[in-house]
């Protein structure tokens, strides 16, 4: 949905105005001159109703996978916001941006994506008498914690004289 469009004033800077029916802000991008690839393109900055402007987000540039086009995504927050404003700017052939805003997509269950219809088609690690289920097809153990099949190792005194105390003892 199209919320907005930045363009470049006489000045160099890119303003714009973002109106959705909660949210009505002038804003402007602010260049970010950094040696860190992975640092924004531009700083978001809202002008406030005193007229001063404030930093309410960043734009980072990425390259669209399918088109190789470049556009920048970001976020506005500000304490006045419910929830921050996931935004993207797609550049235009005049040169400004269109800014547009989707809302986050529920992520898909985990169990509807591994064919699990409910928690009752989970087979539980337990028998209904409470003793454990082996995938092995050996007997369970009184302690429910099944056998093991590693070798066991005799453990090994330390120190002088103290192994041979050891094998005296035993």
């Amino acid at each position: 949905m199209n919320i907005g469009s930045i363009k470049q004033n006489d000045a160099g800077i890119f303003m714009g105005r973002i109106s959705t029916l909660t949210v009505a802000m002038t804003i402007a991008l602010k260049p970010v001159h950094s040696a860190n690839p992975r640092a924004p393109r531009y700083e978001i900055h809202a002008l406030t109703p005193s007229r001063t402007w404030v930093q309410v987000g960043a734009f980072f540039e990425l390259t669209s996978t399918n088109t190789g086009e470049a556009f920048l995504n970001g976020r506005i927050d500000d304490p006045s916001l419910a929830q921050p404003l996931q935004v993207s700017a797609f550049r235009q052939d005049d040169g400004s941006y269109n800014v547009v805003w989707q809302r986050a997509q529920k992520r898909r269950d985990v169990t509807s994506a591994l064919g699990i219809k409910s928690d009752e088609d989970i087979a539980p690690p337990f028998g209904a008498d409470g003793s454990s289920v082996s995938d092995t097809g050996s007997e369970p153990t009184p302690d429910g914690l099944g056998q093991s099949t590693a070798p066991v190792e005799e453990p090994v005194a330390k120190g002088r004289g103290r192994a041979k105390r050891v094998a005296e003892d035993a």
